[in-house]
């Protein structure tokens, strides 16, 4: 049951770097961080993804949840996280930003997506939570 959910965990990553690449080459970079997620959610959506998107994740403080705390960009099928940028360069705090999400959420599996490069391979980390 473990390999279904890896292969399951896998193919769903690779549908979203192909997803990426191709809303990446219709839009290039430049645009808002939120155009980019609408496209993706929708490209996954068309590929038969569940993709809710921005998700709050309360943070647990002193046994009191707080709504308030994080916002994750996307989630798909319920096991993988997107994070959307279209900055300049990704930074360690944008990755430990994935990083924290994923603890928070008890997942495994995130990528983080920089729109704003010129390819978007350049652009796309995975990001795991080791447990």
């Amino acid at each position: 049951m473990a390999d279904d959910s890896r292969l399951s965990s896998e193919r769903t990553a690779a549908d979203l770097v192909d997803s990426a690449v191709k809303v990446h080459r219709a839009l290039g970079p430049g645009l808002l961080e939120s155009a980019y997620q609408g496209c993706l959610a929708h490209e996954m959506t068309e590929r038969g993804y569940s993709v809710q998107t921005e998700i709050i994740l309360p943070v647990d403080y002193e046994g009191i949840q707080i709504d308030r705390g994080y916002r994750i960009d996307m989630l798909v099928n319920d096991h993988l996280i997107v994070e959307n940028k279209s900055v300049s360069a990704l930074t360690d705090v944008h990755k430990a930003q994935v990083i924290t999400y994923l603890k928070l959420s008890g997942l495994q599996l995130g990528f983080l997506i920089n729109w704003n490069v010129t390819l978007i391979k350049h652009g796309i980390q995975r990001v795991a939570n080791a447990l």
